[in-house]
């Protein structure tokens, strides 16, 4: 057996997802409250993967597996920094996860989960598709300090220790399960970081209208597990409130000591502003960025930008129509780089987008998402025009998008 899948075996039996008598035991009895009343779509979205729960236990109150699914294809066309005509097409498994949380001894929990999918054909120089173990998503352990100590006049606070999603913009504070478009801003996957599951300690409180979260990052980026902290470390704080049912802020602020080749941020410090607002079937979400590159050179300098994507349920939670415009800049000629998906991804011999590189990105992209079985089962389908300024030449390119995504 491929010793990277002994290892999510062992750490799956470590944390008590069902063993499946690994140890040659059969497993105790369990008590579950999750029923079929014959709708498929009611019992997928009822959480299916809970195995246990059990609240009045004092030494195991929760065991939940789960998994997501994500497939999609594109078609690109567009024209290279030489003006040269391309066309490419491309498929890949864009996430599959085993995810499991456990909650025990009436205060803590550990939620972890593994990828199990490497699928690089799209890179650019070519890559494979790779099946089991590859490395874990999130894998950390939160002590509910509240519900243990009490703290006043807080509704809420806990602090969670090792690997984390790191969380700039509110496109990245929402799950892929439920992201509206089919990738993210390029803006905010820059953000999210070069390696955005770093290890790192969060302190997470909210009291009335308010929510907070500090964060003690590690800039160690070459773990696949819990990394170490000899990297230099980042700074971290978000802020959300909540003004009325319809409106909400989050205001995200990083400070990043580390600037190395193994920097896993890739940028010294950045602040998001993100305003959200929703009422009937209309919504609107807006970003606003500004930070500030590692180093000197033509990667280096300030960075900018802006998204604006707003949203109408032409069905009400079943049909969605999603608009997104994005500009983001920066102050040297290689400051800003599209989404690898799917300008910069692997292209025809000769064609040269400049590595995705460039002073200055627009993209516009208008989608439909059909939710079968909510955000548990749905499709969607896109369509983004992209046109990068670089120092050699301008790419333009149009991306023609489909995926399927699926969870429980």
């Amino acid at each position: 057996m491929d010793n990277r899948i002994k290892k999510g075996i062992a750490f799956a039996a470590a944390i008590g997802l069902p063993a499946l008598a690994i140890a040659g035991t059969e497993p105790a009895p369990i008590e579950t409250s999750v029923s079929n009343s014959g709708d498929w779509c009611t019992w997928l979205q009822n959480k299916p993967g809970t195995l246990y729960k059990n609240k009045e236990n004092p030494f195991l109150q929760s065991l939940q597996i789960g998994g997501r699914f994500h497939y999609q294809a594109a078609y690109l066309e567009g024209e290279d920094v030489n003006g040269r005509d391309f066309n490419d097409t491309y498929d890949e498994y864009r996430r599959v996860r085993i995810e499991s949380k456990t909650e025990f001894l009436q205060y803590f929990a550990v939620k972890a989960g593994i990828n199990i999918e490497g699928d690089s054909r799209n890179v650019a120089g070519g890559g494979d598709l790779d099946w089991g173990y590859q490395d874990f998503d999130e894998a950390y352990i939160a002590f509910d300090i509240k519900k243990a100590f009490g703290a006043g006049p807080l509704d809420a606070l806990n602090i969670q220790y090792g690997r984390h999603k790191f969380k700039m913009t509110e496109e990245v504070h929402m799950s892929s399960k439920e992201i509206y478009t089919i990738e993210r801003s390029a803006i905010a996957n820059k953000l999210f970081g070069a390696n955005n599951r770093p290890t790192g300690v969060t302190l997470n409180g909210a009291m009335g209208d308010w929510s907070a979260t500090l964060g003690l990052f590690s800039g160690e980026d070459d773990s696949e597990f819990i990394g170490g902290w000899n990297d230099g470390q980042a700074y971290y704080l978000s802020v959300g409130y909540t003004q009325s049912e319809s409106l909400r802020y989050v205001l995200d602020f990083v400070q990043n000591d580390q600037s190395g080749a193994d920097d896993f941020l890739g940028y010294e410090r950045a602040t998001t502003f993100n305003a959200i607002y929703s009422e009937g079937p209309f919504g609107v979400l807006g970003t606003v960025v500004l930070g500030e590159n590692n180093g000197a050179g033509n990667r280096g300098g300030s960075f900018y930008g802006l998204v604006a994507m707003p949203w109408y349920w032409i069905m009400e939670d079943k049909l969605q129509a999603v608009f997104q415009y994005q500009y983001a800049g920066s102050e040297e000629d290689q400051g800003i780089r599209t989404n690898s998906r799917y300008v910069r991804a692997d292209h025809s011999p000769g064609v040269n987008v400049n590595g995705g590189r460039g002073d200055e990105l627009h993209t516009l992209y208008a989608g439909l998402n059909y939710l079968i079985c909510g955000d548990n089962l749905k499709v969607m389908a896109g369509i983004e025009y992209a046109t990068l300024d670089t120092q050699i030449g301008n790419v333009d390119a149009f991306t023609y998008s489909m995926a399927f995504r699926t969870f429980f």
